[in-house]
């Protein structure tokens, strides 16, 4: 057994990268069943395979999470497959686009803003709903390094990822007395379909590579683990020093 106590663990965008990784170390480390979710069904059969050939359960759900009706399903489903949600890991994103503000269509600004900022809003809703039953859970949003810092030609991603923080303190302050915590991720540059490119521009103080996709992942299941059952509300920088090498 590892860190967790059993229990039950949906993960979105979890088709590759990080989602992925996560999906895997939530199996590894003990939770009974993990709901893969995500838009890519041929990545998330995948993953699902890798955690039913490494000997744990999981089951995958199609989920588009700027649509409400698809988020509601997805936590119904982890309900009818396993009886709760336990954790969730809210990681779905969208690839932004690099444009100056003053040439940001509203069809880019949607986009971004309906995956990483809605799609963790309507989540955490259900999920949320899902864990007062038991009156317990643990959630893990994933923000960035851009939801700490600001950026040139990344406007509407970083509105997002900033959004997230404050949504899951809110969430935090909100359902700290239900037994429910709620954190931010903020990955630093990582090896993963978005990030392909070799690394260039660390800053001094900053490690010289791109974190691996597991590296993202191990946090975010200790935040859901007992380990860290005093912490919530909390945002976790994993991005080598580059938010502290200012």
């Amino acid at each position: 057994m590892g860190i967790l106590d059993g229990g039950v663990a949906l993960v979105t965008g979890a088709a590759s990268g990080i989602g992925r990784a996560s999906a895997q170390a939530f199996a590894r480390e003990g939770a009974r069943g993990v709901v893969v979710a995500d838009i890519d069904a041929d990545g998330g059969e995948e993953t699902v395979h890798h955690i039913h050939a490494a000997g744990s359960d999981a089951v995958f759900v199609r989920c588009d999470v700027s649509n409400e009706n698809d988020v509601e399903r997805l936590v119904e489903s982890a309900i009818s497959h396993y009886g709760s949600v336990d954790y969730a890991h809210n990681n779905a994103g969208a690839k932004p686009e690099p444009f100056n503000l003053h040439e940001v269509t509203v069809a880019e600004w949607d986009r971004i803003i309906d995956t990483h900022l809605k799609g963790v809003w309507l989540c955490m809703k259900h999920e949320i709903k899902a864990m007062l039953l038991n009156e317990k859970g643990a959630i893990v949003n994933t923000s960035s390094a851009a939801g700490i810092l600001g950026g040139p030609m990344m406007s509407v991603y970083t509105a997002a990822k900033h959004g997230i923080v404050g949504l899951t303190k809110a969430a935090a302050a909100e359902y700290a007395r239900s037994g429910i915590r709620v954190n931010t991720l903020c990955p630093g540059h990582t090896e993963t379909p978005m990030h392909r490119d070799p690394p260039r521009g660390m800053k001094p103080g900053q490690m010289d590579r791109y974190a691996l996709p597991d590296e993202q992942a191990n946090p975010a299941v200790w935040l859901c683990s007992e380990w860290a059952s005093y912490i919530t509300g909390a945002t976790l920088p994993v991005d080598g020093g580059a938010t502290a090498s200012l």
